[in-house]
């Protein structure tokens, strides 16, 4: 199964880590993966500020750079869930399809094309589990806490089995922490308000990490932490699954 590695602007930039930690867990697990060096921004940034006109570059270099591959994995579900609504390419629409239907966040990809439910990996910490919008709302990667139906999380699921981790249960699990991408940049006080709203609920949970599938949510909400000089730690999903003995 080769894989082609799908890394964020932000996590390529600032949080390298993540994208080795997500690389090197596709391999514990057995996939072949690549990393295509050619890949930039998907666009995103610019279709939620209303210039989607503008991504063509965008569209086609990811087409260009993600064509071929039997699936593209990505630590992010808002990334993903771009790719699987925007990307279009009028030259090559066919190639495009094919990628949004190969296109897939990490852990929906290691439950629903992997088949694996557990990992065995150890975090011997207390842990709050933050649900970003996208991946919750778009991608059905868990229940929507306002629907009257079984509840389910994948992300969760795969926390479970890791050794030692403490799974706590948020009083607001899936409230938005106010990062919105360039909502932060243009409603700032409204964003740092959600946020600091957020992280009340994991410090009355006394947890030592908040986890979650996408780094820029756990960017705004580290930010907060900081400022406030907080005990309380930032981790991807995928640093925590990579604990998983190779």
């Amino acid at each position: 199964m080769k894989i082609g590695l799908f890394i964020p602007c932000y996590v390529d930039q600032f949080y390298p880590k993540v994208g080795i930690a997500t690389y090197e867990l596709l391999q514990k697990l057995g996939c072949e993966v690549e990393f295509p060096m050619g890949q930039t921004c998907c666009g995103q940034p610019m279709a939620n500020s209303g210039y989607a006109h503008l991504t063509k570059g965008c569209d086609a270099n990811f087409i260009a750079n993600f064509s071929g591959y039997d699936y593209i994995v990505c630590p992010s579900g808002s990334c993903v869930l771009h790719v699987k609504d925007h990307l279009h390419d009028e030259k090559q629409e066919e190639k495009a399809t094919a990628i949004r239907n190969t296109v897939y966040e990490l852990t929906e990809f290691i439950t629903d094309v992997l088949k694996i439910d557990h990992i065995d990996g150890s975090f011997p910490f207390k842990v709050g589990m933050h649900v970003s919008c996208h991946g919750q709302r778009g991608l059905k990667l868990s229940q929507m806490s306002e629907l009257n139906a079984p509840f389910f999380s994948k992300p969760e699921q795969l926390l479970h089995s890791i050794k030692g981790l403490d799974l706590v249960s948020l009083t607001r699990k899936d409230e938005c922490c106010g990062f919105g991408g360039t909502f932060c940049v243009t409603e700032e006080a409204v964003s740092v308000k959600m946020g600091q709203d957020r992280i009340k609920d994991h410090e009355s949970h006394d947890v030592d990490y908040i986890t979650g599938g996408d780094m820029s949510c756990l960017m705004h909400l580290d930010g907060i932490l900081k400022r406030q000089k907080s005990r309380i730690k930032t981790i991807h999903i995928a640093e925590i699954l990579n604990s998983l003995e190779n």
